[in-house]
């Protein structure tokens, strides 16, 4: 959902009903829309249509701290929600990053850009993605319809759960305008375990033999021969899930970093800060952990760098080689930086996928008018 803005002036609805008017003009009139938020996450290309952005719909509808639920409006900036559920001791556990330094951009995350792109951090490979957290939504179709599904808590999601569905669509089905997601408590300690001088597949061995353990790792991730392993918790629930991995791992283990130096790691791996200051197209890769070393050699025989995250289930690459040549090697590849590359930034999706993703969108956006080929191959 979240676009690159051009120069030219977006379309501001400040309300659902505003949203919805201007969506069903344009629906009778067959026009396309860019759907954008703040502007901060992701790189589209030749995506025709105004911009149509969310983000003067915004605000937190309600807050239950001891009920662990968040509403807010899509506009909502992702920085005021996280500071709102710090000072409850409450966060979202999928770690959403922050892609500005990565992308040059300027503008504010929202809540409901991190939800149309499913925008899950390290910690996903422990507490899940976006979409698990993810409780109801409401959206405004292609026709300009309101829907509503879900709601505060898990059991209201019976029958088909259009928030799956939205969440990752990026804005190929409708436009978020509220959604309604499960936080959960901070964990206040955390500690990392650095293994340098290794290499890729010692690396996602290392990850294979850490994530089989009942010690809840939160962080696997690998770069520059380097291997981290993240653990969070109470206190002394940390404290043993760090000493047996310890033991576990022995002597591999050479860094053991305290709290303030984790948070500061975690937050580079998040955002990608390794990759950040340049202009070289960037590629978000989904493999099997045991298939990363390979796909990392692949990658890195077209003359550029690759770090892991997800214990290996996450392979970004940053470097050359034309869009043809990357997935012919990493067929899920997803286009994130574009560096001069043209052509579309999501990979193509299997026949039977692609029928049913045309089915849903002619449900949705029977006129196409909605990011249109924003997701084609």
């Amino acid at each position: 959902m979240i676009l690159d803005h051009p120069s030219r002036a977006a379309l501001n609805p400040a309300s659902e009903a505003e949203l919805a008017a201007l969506i069903a003009q344009r629906f009778a009139a067959r026009q396309p829309l860019r759907i954008a938020g703040g502007g901060t996450r992701v790189e589209t290309g030749a995506v025709p249509g105004d911009v149509l952005s969310t983000a003067a719909i915004g605000g937190v509808v309600t807050y239950e701290p001891g009920e662990m639920t968040l509403i807010a409006r899509a506009g909502t900036s992702l920085d005021d929600i996280e500071a709102m559920l710090a000072a409850e001791g409450q966060a979202l556990a999928f770690e959403p990053a922050d892609m500005r330094g990565l992308l040059g951009r300027n503008g504010t995350p929202t809540i409901g850009g991190v939800v149309a792109a499913n925008a899950s951090g390290p910690r996903r490979l422990l507490a899940g993605a976006c979409r698990d957290h993810l409780l109801g939504v409401r959206f405004v179709d292609g026709q300009g319809r309101v829907l509503k599904n879900g709601g505060r808590v898990m059991k209201n999601v019976t029958g088909l759960d259009l928030g799956k569905l939205l969440c990752g669509a990026h804005g190929t089905l409708g436009v978020l305008t509220e959604v309604a997601l499960k936080t959960l408590p901070h964990l206040p300690d955390r500690c990392t375990l650095g293994l340098h001088g290794v290499t890729v597949e010692e690396a996602v061995a290392i990850f294979s033999a850490a994530l089989a353990t009942p010690f809840e790792v939160s962080g696997a991730a690998f770069r520059d021969g380097s291997a981290w392993l993240r653990v969070e918790g109470l206190g002394p629930q940390m404290t043993y899930r760090r000493d047996r991995l310890l033991t576990l791992l022995k002597p591999r283990v050479a860094e053991l970093l305290d709290d303030v130096s984790t948070l500061a790691l975690w937050r580079e791996l998040r955002d990608l800060a390794h990759f950040a200051g340049s202009d070289a197209p960037l590629w978000r890769v989904l493999v099997k952990p045991s298939d990363a070393p390979a796909t990392v050699r692949a990658l890195q025989a077209l003359g550029g760098e690759a770090s892991l995250d997800w214990g290996g289930g996450l392979v970004w690459y940053c470097g050359p080689g034309t869009a043809q040549a990357v997935r012919q090697v990493a067929p899920h590849a997803t286009l994130v930086r574009r560096g001069g590359l043209a052509g579309p930034a999501f990979p193509p999706q299997a026949p039977a996928v692609a029928r049913l993703s045309a089915g849903l969108r002619r449900v949705f956006d029977p006129a196409g008018i909605l990011n249109p080929g924003l997701m084609d191959s």
